[in-house]
């Protein structure tokens, strides 16, 4: 091979491998914090009916038309007097007031309470976890979960993983925006400033590590 040519080529290499390394070196985005900016959002969250989700629902006075009910995977479910009521997305409680007012039609001054037995939750609050996770996969969210909590849930990092180089995806104020987060700082570290707090939605993506 002429070595002019092999010459060029190391040079190439070299710059591509600096260029490499300089992108995974430079923090381009912001570091996410540990109270994140949308805590009202996680103090006023409310459990969202899912489909998958267990529902009982108590019509006082009228247990022929009270039970248990599996919410569709077209986010309805079918009772003693009304099919298809769309439950999916609603809270407990503005379920129960919608089903007040469909059997208000056959009784008089119904009364009802819902609630919920297995929870599963919109497809759209889960957290997803993907990449090098032990077992990455989709969680459902719960009131003032951290990022410490979802890690457990998928079983930590795998040794191949760049935890400090993980990406938290989330939408607020109808934008997405992205933010560092620091998984290897928080499991090896004990950095509890790592520890953020989740909203519903959320998405972490782990990269692999360069060797």
């Amino acid at each position: 091979m002429d070595k002019k040519f092999t010459k060029s080529l190391k040079v190439i290499v070299v710059l591509l491998l600096a260029q490499i390394i300089s992108a995974c070196s430079t923090n381009q985005l912001p570091t996410a914090t540990l109270h994140s900016s949308n805590t009202d959002d996680i103090n006023s969250y409310k459990y969202l009916i899912g489909a998958g989700d267990v529902l009982n629902i108590f019509v006082w006075r009228n247990p022929e038309v009270s039970g248990s009910f599996i919410v569709r995977p077209d986010g309805m479910i079918t009772t003693s007097l009304v099919e298809d009521i769309e439950v999916s997305g609603k809270t407990p409680t503005e379920l129960a007031r919608s089903i007040e007012d469909i059997l208000g039609t056959y009784l008089r001054d119904p009364i009802v309470t819902v609630t919920v037995n297995s929870f599963v939750g919109p497809f759209s609050e889960q957290i997803r976890v993907i990449g090098e996770a032990a077992q990455p996969r989709a969680i459902n969210y719960t009131q003032h979960m951290t990022l410490l909590d979802v890690m457990i849930q998928v079983g930590g990092l795998t040794e191949f993983a760049n935890g400090n180089g993980a990406v938290l995806v989330r939408i607020e104020n109808g934008k997405q925006q992205q933010y560092d987060i620091m998984i290897d700082g928080l499991l090896k570290d004990g950095d509890i400033s790592a520890n953020i707090d989740m909203l519903p939605g959320d998405i972490i993506i782990i990269p692999e590590a360069w060797f």
